[in-house]
């Protein structure tokens, strides 16, 4: 005999042993294959595949249960670490006076939370994008506390070919620590809020801009946008150094793609049509106590770099209007 499928309500997300009642279901129902019981009272249906999907029926608990810490993180897209995305604890408060969450794969806390600091999106209670940032201070280190800020503030203007909206700005990551004064990790929060920056769209982006600020080269500049001298945005580099004429590329493991394989070919083809030099960056350059990415960098500042081509010498990168296509 088929199994009855779940009404359409119940697909939305995950849900409360209550909801399956009202909707008509059987305890038995709810325990098939194609439903998850992660916890107690708690159902999510297996066509479920989104962080806010997962974890709506858990601040539907009571009026009171908001999603926080790294389980806020991942709603929010924040850049966490390896280590913390491994654990798929689900992370519950209460406020201070109320009695501790306490069931099955949920980690319980009873914060104190002021207003505006409790949003609710798609009917789920989370903290908002700075408090979450602020309740991670109590688990990351500095370092990684700077990268999740990174994920946080970071924003692209309307030259490049996706324009992004901050979660949050600096100041009011600023805000939200001096109204904590005394919250566990606060201190971790005050040393990492100077090297937050606008502009690194991944946490190993932000691992890079560390490693060379921290050196002799200097910091590179985020958000820089490649002209060409017609005035058109050509290339959006990871990091640079614009004086220097220096493009710096982060390449993840999807650039072992064949089209993005493609893409990053066509990149640097613009690139140095355009008198820059790029400088591609992988995993293992940001790795161990002396970071290879420190002297790909220093090689590539060494280096003799080709004036701006201009309108004197066009060149066919360059011979007029054109539409470039990004390489991510």
């Amino acid at each position: 005999m088929a199994r009855l499928p779940l009404p359409p309500e119940l697909l939305a997300g995950s849900f409360t042993a209550r909801d399956a009642e009202t909707a008509g279901l059987t305890r038995k129902r709810t325990r098939r294959p194609d439903v998850y019981l992660p916890s107690r009272g708690i159902r999510v249906p297996a066509a479920a595949n989104t962080p806010a999907e997962s974890l709506k029926a858990f601040s539907a608990l009571d009026d009171e249960s908001t999603i926080t810490h790294h389980s806020g993180g991942r709603f929010w897209a924040m850049g966490l670490p390896g280590w913390l995305q491994e654990d798929w604890r689900i992370h519950v408060a209460r406020e201070r006076d109320s009695s501790k969450p306490r069931r099955r794969n949920v980690v319980g806390h009873r914060l104190t939370f002021l207003p505006g600091e409790v949003v609710v999106v798609d009917g789920l209670r989370v903290t908002s994008p700075a408090r979450t940032w602020l309740d991670l201070a109590a688990v990351l280190s500095p370092d990684e506390l700077v990268a999740a800020g990174d994920s946080i503030v970071v924003a692209h203007g309307p030259d490049f070919p996706v324009p992004r909206t901050a979660l949050a700005t600096l100041a009011e990551l600023e805000r939200m620590v001096a109204a904590h004064p005394g919250m566990r990790g606060v201190r971790t929060a005050r040393a990492a809020l100077p090297d937050i920056r606008v502009g690194a769209d991944s946490p190993q982006e932000t691992k890079m801009r560390l490693i060379l600020g921290r050196t002799g080269l200097g910091e590179p500049v985020l958000n820089h946008v490649i002209h060409n001298t017609w005035g058109q945005a050509c290339v959006w580099p990871d990091a640079a150094y614009p004086e220097q004429r220096i493009a710096l590329q982060y390449d993840g493991a999807h650039h072992a793609d064949p089209h993005q394989h493609q893409l990053d070919t066509r990149r640097l083809a613009v690139t140095e049509g355009l008198g820059w030099k790029e400088v591609r960056v992988f995993k293992e350059d940001l790795e161990g106590e002396r970071p290879f990415v420190v002297e790909k960098v220093r090689a590539a500042l060494g280096r003799r770099v080709p004036a701006e081509p201009t309108l004197g010498a066009p060149n066919r990168l360059d011979s007029g209007p054109q539409v470039y296509v990004r390489a991510l």
